[in-house]
This record gives structure tokens, C-alpha cells and sequence, in this order.
């Protein structure tokens, strides 16, 4: 006879004496380990094993980079439909199945605050955020006029422009009223380097099409998480196109570096640091000694 024996065969379905454990865990993509959720949310979204960046919210990306007090603003744009366009579904139907996902009339947030961790005194910004689980952060006519409208913001307060980028690039529903964004944007953007307000440009997993191809590379500072997809066509269209294996790495922020396309790849953690930095830098503020460092040799 066995020295252990179970009693009883029965499950126990007491909530009581039952620990919920579905969705404690994540496996990371990169390292492959299993990571315990909580710890990963501490970290920002990043696993704390390997350093793999997942991807977040525009929300959560305000309130990691913004001091307390910041204020959201041009949350009430919404998206038509002006050519009633219908794939698998009405582009109407994916609107609102988009807008009930997010909590978001579309794709982008845009905010006003300051960025100021100690030893720096706070920065006045505007921040504009892409949100890309808003069909896939595609940039249409809202996009497109929320980020104008950053912009325009921007010039008139004197204010630097930050805005993180995460999108599949142009809103094909909307047709050339999405591809005349990318003009609209790329203008204003002019303006504001002519009136010498800083724009840094941050590019997240994933930056491609129209918005690569526009105000993505438009930055005074051009900047990335690491790890980032960056291009305009994706690998594999590129593959199939000149029917050659890519490089490893391409289009990756660490690759892009590597070849010129970007000033410097920054840890999400290390992110709101960094830009204190480089504003502080290049509004040619006073730094604070011994802790602060140009940002261009980071």
C-alpha cells in the first residue's frame, strides 16, 4: 500500500478555498520565461527579465511620462465614414467596435502638462499620443487633425512637441483624405522648426507606412524604444518584392541606429528622464550639475 492515498476524488469548486490564477502570468515573446503580470506592470510593460518592451496604451504613456495635473484635450473628434466603405465589415461597424475596445473616439490622444523629474524644474509640453489598439493605430482625418491641432497648440504657447508614434501607417478607409494628413502634418511641423520650437518625435512598436513616411522622421530629436518595428513597407512585403532574405534585425530600432535613421534608442523606464534632458538641452536652460548629460551623447 502507497503511503499517500487521496481521500477524495471530488474537485472543491468552493470560491473559498480556490485561488484564481488565469492571467497571473505572461510568457514573455522574447526570453520565452514565464513572468509573473504584476511585476511586469511595475516595470512599465517591460519584462523585467530581458528588458522586451510590450506594447501600452496612450493613457498609460501619459500618465508614465506627464507630472500629475496634466490635462487631456481634443477628446472629441470622431471619424466618419465619407466614402461608406465596406471590406470584411462596414468601416462604420469597425468605428464603433473600436471606439467600445478603447474608450477613445479614435486613435490619438493629445495632452497638456509638464515633464519634470527631479533635479529638473517641470517643462511645459504638448504631448501627442497614438493609441494603437484603435484599428491599429491607423492615422485618418481625426488623427491627422488632433495632431494639427497639437501642433497649432504648440506654436501658439511656444511650448516643445513631443509625440509618440505607434501605427500600421495611413487609414486606407478614408482614402486620400488620410494621405492628405500626411501634407497637413509634415506643414505644420515646418512651422514649428521655423518658429524654433523643439519637436522630439518617439517611435514605438509599431512605426510604419504614411506615419514613418511623415512626421514619424521629423523630429529635432528622432528617438525609439528598443526593439521597435520602424519603416514604411513591412519585412515581408519587402521580401516578396525584391525576393531576398533581409538582414537580421531590419527595420528593429537598434538596426535603424546603426545605419543613421535614429539619434538614440531609450529605454521606456529611462524615457521621461531623457526628455527632460534633451528639452532642458535644447532650450538652452540652465542644467543641473553633476546628474545631467547632454543628451546626444547617451
Amino acid at each position: 500500500m502507497t503511503w499517500f492515498k487521496r481521500e477524495d476524488n471530488e474537485i472543491v469548486n468552493d470560491p473559498e478555498k480556490t485561488v484564481r490564477t488565469e492571467g497571473l502570468w505572461v510568457r514573455c515573446p522574447s526570453c520565452k520565461q514565464i513572468v509573473f503580470k504584476a511585476d511586469i506592470e511595475a516595470n512599465q510593460q517591460v519584462c523585467p527579465k530581458c528588458g522586451y518592451h510590450f506594447r501600452i496604451d496612450a493613457r498609460s504613456r501619459i500618465e508614465n511620462l506627464l507630472e500629475p495635473g496634466y490635462q487631456l484635450v481634443d477628446l472629441e473628434l470622431r471619424s466618419t465614414d465619407p466614402l461608406k466603405f465596406t471590406d470584411l465589415k462596414p468601416y462604420s461597424k469597425r468605428l464603433l467596435e473600436a471606439q467600445r475596445k478603447t474608450g477613445l473616439n479614435d486613435a490619438i490622444v493629445n495632452a497638456i502638462g509638464h515633464i519634470g523629474p527631479a533635479p529638473f524644474a517641470p517643462i511645459p509640453v504638448v504631448l501627442s499620443v497614438m493609441e494603437y489598439a484603435f484599428i491599429g493605430g491607423s492615422m485618418g482625418a481625426v488623427v491627422g487633425e488632433t495632431i494639427a491641432r497639437a501642433v497649432d497648440r504648440s506654436l501658439a504657447t511656444g511650448h516643445p512637441l513631443i509625440i509618440i508614434a505607434a501605427s500600421g501607417g495611413a487609414r486606407m478607409m478614408e482614402g486620400i483624405v488620410s494621405l492628405m494628413q500626411l501634407a497637413k502634418i509634415s506643414a505644420g511641423l515646418g512651422r514649428l522648426d521655423d518658429a524654433g520650437i523643439p519637436y522630439i518625435s518617439v517611435m514605438t512598436d509599431p512605426t510604419t507606412g504614411g506615419v514613418t513616411a511623415s512626421f514619424a522622421m521629423l523630429g529635432d530629436l528622432n528617438i525609439a524604444e528598443p526593439g521597435a518595428l520602424i519603416g514604411f513597407a513591412g519585412p515581408r512585403v519587402i521580401e516578396q518584392t525584391i525576393r531576398q532574405k533581409l538582414p537580421e534585425g531590419f527595420q528593429r530600432s537598434e538596426f535603424l541606429l546603426e545605419h543613421g535613421f535614429l539619434d538614440a534608442i531609450v529605454p521606456r523606464k529611462e524615457l521621461k528622464l531623457y526628455l527632460a534632458q534633451a528639452l532642458t538641452w535644447m532650450s538652452n536652460k540652465t542644467e543641473p550639475t553633476e546628474t545631467s548629460t547632454n543628451p546626444g551623447n547617451q
